[in-house]
């Protein structure tokens, strides 16, 4: 199994966690949701002696999106997104980017499945459609070393806003039931905004747990 190690930056308006997911034998990293200040993003990478192979976006909101072109462009690197959230992407409207001033209109590389295991970086990733704060949230979630990156899905203690275009709050509560059920308790939780978490603890906090 390979070597691991997460980094991760606060960045943007509303504070996102952007993550650094590096496989420590090859130095091959992937970038989790560049939220924004793309030089921000590149210093991190060369700190880490990064050597960059993918993008992976939990969902297309303004707040996680936008430093991608800029950081795809960079380093030649595709950006994945699950295949529900390519509306949300492109439309600035509903990717809520038009609201502060600057419309982003993205166009995944890989549009993924529910249930789909990539491997980047060699490392596998189970892809999670998790619908609720929009149509196409995702999480990714390393089986081999119990990760998961749980974007706006899952918060510790709480969960993403479900008041946003396509969000849906029975969703939500299907999503967070399928999270907390599927994956073991020794999880380690990676949200997209604030605090890490498990699925044991959330287990026992999360207001939606059931």
């Amino acid at each position: 199994m390979a070597k691991i190690q997460i980094q991760n930056l606060v960045l943007g308006m509303v504070g996102t966690n952007v993550f650094f997911l590096q496989n420590t034998d090859t130095k091959e990293l992937i970038v989790i949701d560049p939220a924004d200040r793309a030089d921000v993003i590149d210093r991190k990478i060369g700190e880490m002696e990064g050597k960059p192979v993918a993008i992976l976006l939990t969902h297309g909101h303004f707040d996680h999106i936008m430093a991608v072109e800029e950081i795809r462009q960079k380093y030649q690197i595709p950006l994945y997104a699950e295949e529900h959230e390519e509306e949300v992407l492109e439309n600035p409207g509903k990717n809520l980017s038009a609201g502060w001033g600057q419309a982003v209109s993205l166009q995944a590389d890989r549009l993924l499945k529910d249930g789909q295991e990539i491997e980047l970086a060699g490392l596998r990733i189970r892809v999670l459609h998790t619908p609720g704060h929009t149509q196409g949230s995702c999480c990714f979630y390393l089986p081999d070393e119990k990760v998961l990156f749980s974007g706006d899905t899952l918060f510790c203690c709480s969960y993403g806003r479900i008041d946003f275009p396509t969000s849906s709050g029975r969703d939500m509560e299907n999503s967070i039931f399928r999270l907390l059920h599927e994956l073991p308790d020794d999880t380690e939780v990676y949200p997209g905004h604030e605090g890490f978490t498990t699925i044991a603890y959330e287990k026992r906090y999360n207001p939606l747990a059931r």
